[in-house]
C-alpha cells in the first residue's frame, strides 16, 4: 500500500468512528431527541415550583423542605409567595409557565374561582395541589392532609379545654380556601357532636349551638395580620363570657394570645391552635395554649418536589389511584411538645437556640417591664 492510500484508509477510518460516536450518543437521548432529566451524564434538572397562597412562617417550614427535595433529587426549585392573594397568586404562576417550568405544586386560594388557572397549569405543565385541595380541577394528585378530620381533631381539643362547656369563637384567614373551610367545619361537627360529612357547611355569621357549647361567629382577616389581632380584640370585647379561641391558620393562635393577655385574661379564655408557629408552641409549655394540631409543611415541600420530579421523568407510579397523599396531622400537647419542637428545628436548621425548649421564657410584657424598674 502506497503512502498515499495509508493516508485515504486512515481518513475513511476516522471518520468512519465519529459517525459510530455520533449514533451511539442518539441512541441515548430519549424519543424526542432530548436528553432525559434522570440522564446522569446530561446535566440536566427538572424545573419545578412550589406556590404558597400567602406569606406565613408556615410556609418558611414548607420551603425547607422542597429546598431540601431539590438537593437530594437533583431538581431545580423556585418558591412563590404571593402576598396579594389570587391576582398575585395568578401572576407567580403565569411568569413560571411562561418560563416553560416543569411542573408546579400549588396551594389554590380559591380553587372554585380560579379554575381557568388551574387548567392553564395543567394544559402547560404538570399541575399538583397541595396543602388545599381543587378536586374539580385537572390536577395530577392532592398532597397535604384530610383537613376535615383534622378539624375534629381540634375540636376534641376545644372539648378538653372546655370540659363543661361555653362559648367559642373561631378565627382563620380565609374561607374561600378549601382547607380552611373543611377545618372549620371539622371542628364544629366535632363540637357539637355530629356525624362525620366533609360536605356538611355551616354558614358563617350564625351562632352554632347545642346543650354545652356555643360557636359564636367565624372572624376571617384576609392574612392581614393587624386585622386577626383586631378581630380577636374585638371579641373579647364583644363576649364578656367567650371561654374558648381557636385559631384555624398558622398566625391566628399567636395574635389571639396576645390579644387575651394584654386584655388581663389568661386562664379565663382558652385558646386552641393549628400549625406550629413558635408562640403557639410555647403557650403550650407555659400552659396558656391548650394544644395545637399540626400538619408537617416540612413534608409538603418535600413530597411536591418529589412527585413532580418522578412525573417529569414518565414515572406516574408515585401518584395513587386515588389522587391522593395524605400525610397525616398530629395533635400537640404538654407532654409531646418539646420532642416535636426539636423536631421541627432540626428540620428547618434552626439550631440557634442553645438552651432547652422548656426553659424558654416569654419576653416581659409592658407591666413587667414597669414593676422591674420600679424595684
Amino acid at each position: 500500500m502506497t503512502c498515499r492510500e495509508l493516508i485515504r484508509s486512515y481518513g475513511l477510518y476516522v471518520t468512519i468512528l465519529s459517525i459510530s460516536l455520533f449514533l451511539s450518543s442518539c441512541n441515548q437521548q430519549n424519543g424526542n431527541g432530548n436528553s432525559t432529566a434522570s440522564d446522569s451524564g446530561s446535566g440536566e434538572k427538572n424545573d419545578v415550583a412550589y406556590v404558597t397562597n400567602g406569606i406565613a412562617s408556615f410556609w418558611v417550614i414548607a420551603e425547607k423542605g422542597a429546598e431540601k427535595a431539590g438537593e437530594d433529587l437533583g431538581v431545580n426549585v423556585e418558591v412563590r409567595m404571593p402576598a396579594q392573594g389570587v391576582a398575585d397568586q395568578k401572576r407567580m404562576v403565569q411568569e413560571l409557565l411562561a418560563q416553560g417550568i416543569d411542573g408546579i405544586a400549588i396551594s389554590p386560594i380559591d380553587p372554585d374561582n380560579q379554575n381557568d388557572l388551574l387548567q392553564e397549569i395543567a394544559d402547560n405543565s404538570i399541575l399538583v395541589t397541595q396543602d388545599s385541595d381543587a378536586p374539580d380541577s385537572a390536577r395530577t394528585c392532592y398532597i397535604g392532609m384530610d383537613n376535615y378530620e383534622a378539624g375534629r381533631m381540634c375540636g376534641k381539643l376545644v372539648k378538653e379545654a372546655l370540659p363543661e362547656g361555653g362559648e367559642i369563637m373561631l378565627f382563620v384567614g380565609r374561607l374561600g380556601q378549601a382547607n380552611a373551610r373543611l377545618r372549620r367545619q371539622g371542628v364544629i361537627d366535632e363540637v357539637m357532636d355530629r356525624s362525620s360529612d366533609s360536605s356538611r357547611y355551616d354558614e358563617p355569621g350564625e351562632v352554632i349551638k347545642n346543650e354545652k357549647y356555643t360557636i359564636l361567629d367565624t372572624r376571617t382577616d384576609d392574612f392581614d395580620f393587624p386585622q386577626a389581632k383586631a378581630n380577636a380584640q374585638d371579641a373579647i370585647a364583644k363576649y364578656p363570657n367567650l371561654k374558648c379561641m381557636v385559631g384555624l391558620f398558622a398566625y391566628n393562635p399567636p395574635l389571639c394570645l396576645e390579644a387575651v393577655r394584654e386584655a388581663g385574661k389568661l386562664g379565663d379564655i382558652k385558646i386552641v391552635s393549628f400549625d406550629e408557629e413558635g408562640p403557639s408552641l410555647q403557650g403550650i409549655i407555659d400552659g396558656t395554649v391548650v394544644g395545637t394540631v399540626v400538619q408537617n409543611p416540612y413534608q409538603y415541600g418535600y413530597e411536591s418536589v418529589r412527585v413532580l420530579n418522578a412525573l417529569a421523568n414518565g414515572d406516574k407510579s408515585v401518584v395513587p389511584e386515588n389522587k391522593i397523599i395524605h400525610i397525616p396531622a398530629r395533635v400537640i400537647k404538654k407532654d409531646n411538645v418539646k420532642e416535636f419542637w426539636d423536631e421541627l428545628k432540626r428540620l428547618t436548621g434552626d439550631s440557634k437556640e442553645k438552651k432547652p425548649v422548656a426553659e424558654v421564657k416569654q419576653k416581659p410584657t409592658e407591666t413587667e417591664k414597669e414593676a422591674k424598674s420600679d424595684e
